[in-house]
């Protein structure tokens, strides 16, 4: 089921991991993922890359990603194709996305206004990553993730029976 709005293409997943993201995965071609923080907005993800911020080689000039996403219960849950756009500063979308990414930036030194004017001076690359394909689901993994199928789960532990604080005898 993909619903297509304002030209995306999207899951009921994927929107509600993108929901609760805070750290996501991102590789470009055929690098290594990153983890990178992010900022979910209007159904993409934001991430700041560059000078003084973090690491994500190859991104700034990308247009395409694999972004994997994790549930509450800290695996991976979906990976999905994603179109990047970069926002320029000076354009409408970096005035709207950079303060709301600013302000979200854990540990920055000053106030949001000048972290935002220090992204545009230091050439830093502010990237909305928005779903462009059809997601694989954790069950799905790529044969290079090295990751073991699940083992069986059998039950190991019989049942307990109820605590009783007494004994009645019937005469």
């Amino acid at each position: 089921m993909t619903d297509e709005l304002d030209g995306r293409e999207t899951t009921p997943l994927v929107d509600e991991a993108m929901k609760k993201a805070a750290v996501c995965w991102v590789s470009v071609g055929d690098g290594p993922a990153y983890a990178l923080w992010c900022l979910p907005l209007e159904g993409a993800l934001l991430v700041v890359t560059g000078p003084g911020e973090q690491s994500a080689p190859g991104l700034a000039d990308a247009t395409e990603a694999r972004v994997s996403l994790r549930g509450d219960h800290g695996g991976r849950i979906v990976t999905w194709p994603a179109r990047v756009t970069r926002l320029r500063p000076g354009t409408e979308e970096w005035t709207t996305a950079a303060p709301l990414v600013a302000a979200k930036r854990l540990n920055a030194s000053g106030p949001s206004a000048a972290l935002v004017d220090r992204w545009a001076a230091e050439g830093c690359a502010l990237n909305r990553l928005a779903p462009a394909g059809t997601p694989v689901a954790g069950a799905d993994l790529p044969a290079e993730s090295l990751a073991e199928e699940p083992r069986p789960a059998p039950v190991v532990r019989a049942t307990r029976k109820p605590f009783r604080l007494h004994k009645v005898r019937r005469r």
